[in-house]
């Protein structure tokens, strides 16, 4: 099963084929539009030559943030984010042997998953939430007990990115968002 959340084939060939990808992808949903935010490996791959943790993390800090702020950058504070991105890279490195998806694979439940994406940076709990319910729902990823940490994110609807499959989910979530703002604006 592929990932289908950019709407560009090649940037959803990378989450699909790196889970680094797709991991760093969630870490760029943040104050930036989801689609353009799971772009940016792409951008990383097409710019730097690779989407590999042990790269990302020994490139000069300075060379790879400016590679993240061309135009079209891989986020709207790409400077900011290039750093987190080579901080992540490292932590999957040292913590992992550069493979991402040893943080779901050699989990022992969905709290330790929650727990382990938690700890990462830029991931917040509902973000680590929506990250879980994402591996579940796209990559059949589903350790013990992921529905009950996840919360609302594990049911059926257009709740987050772990509910896009295609344009018409996407402009679903996109409309929930949207719903939620206002009732959050007005009460």
């Amino acid at each position: 099963m592929g990932i289908h959340i950019t709407g560009d084939a090649d940037a959803d060939r990378v989450l699909t084929d790196s889970p680094f990808a797709l991991l760093v992808g969630m870490m760029l949903d943040q104050q930036y539009p989801m689609e353009h935010a799971f772009r940016g490996p792409a951008k990383v791959l097409a710019r730097f030559g690779s989407i590999e943790p042990a790269a990302i993390a020994a490139a000069d800090p300075e060379e790879f943030a400016a590679l993240c702020s061309t135009t079209p950058a891989i986020h709207r504070f790409p400077g900011s984010m290039a750093a987190r991105l080579q901080e992540l890279a490292a932590i999957v490195e040292e913590q992992y042997g550069g493979h991402a998806e040893r943080l779901w694979t050699e989990a022992e439940s969905g709290a330790h998953l929650l727990k382990r994406i938690m700890a990462l940076p830029g991931f917040g709990k509902q973000k680590a939430q929506i990250f879980v319910a994402l591996l579940a729902k796209q990559l059949g990823v589903r350790p013990t007990g992921w529905e009950s940490v996840v919360g609302d994110y594990a049911h059926d609807g257009y709740r987050s990115v772990a509910d896009v499959v295609d344009p018409v989910s996407l402009q679903k979530v996109r409309d929930f968002k949207k719903q939620k703002k206002a009732a959050a604006k007005a009460g």
